[in-house]
């Protein structure tokens, strides 16, 4: 069927790229058949596709890394993983005269235990430093100091 004569031709409606907005001038991904040639008719030439490069598989090295807590010293023995030999284990104690001691030795000798008295700080666990240290390894793992 023809128009009349005086009647004038509507345009074509709009394609889909036009209504949903697509951009029609950017590069297609895939190559698109030519206008008159069937989608799975004729093959391509490979030479005249243009794609993107395979990605590279490049292999992903997986490091675990465990975060130890910050250890506490105080004048008990306290459980933890030693650093050098990798073990868990329990502190082992050792008192070592420190500030605590000698002050408390001073202080007694001011009072008038000149007699050998004023060194019964130097018997006394509870005024010393502790130092801790690995059973396993003896490796000196960290101090208490009483001041």
């Amino acid at each position: 069927m023809s128009a009349p004569s005086g009647t004038p031709v509507p345009p074509a409606p709009p394609s889909y790229e036009e209504t949903t907005g697509i951009n029609v001038n950017y590069p297609q991904p895939y190559p698109t058949p030519e206008h008159g040639q069937k989608p799975g008719g004729k093959r391509m030439n490979p030479s005249s596709y243009v794609g993107q490069p395979s990605p590279m598989h490049n292999p992903i090295t997986v490091q675990t890394v465990y975060v130890q807590q910050p250890v506490v010293f105080c004048d008990r023995p306290v459980q933890m993983c030693c650093p050098s030999c990798n073990q868990m284990i329990v502190t082992h104690l050792s008192y070592d005269s420190g500030a605590l001691t000698w002050l408390s030795c001073g202080g007694l000798f001011l009072l008038g235990c000149v007699a050998g008295c004023c060194l019964i700080p130097f018997c006394i666990d509870a005024l010393k430093d502790v130092d801790h240290s690995c059973p396993n390894c003896n490796t000196l793992l960290g101090s208490y100091k009483r001041l």
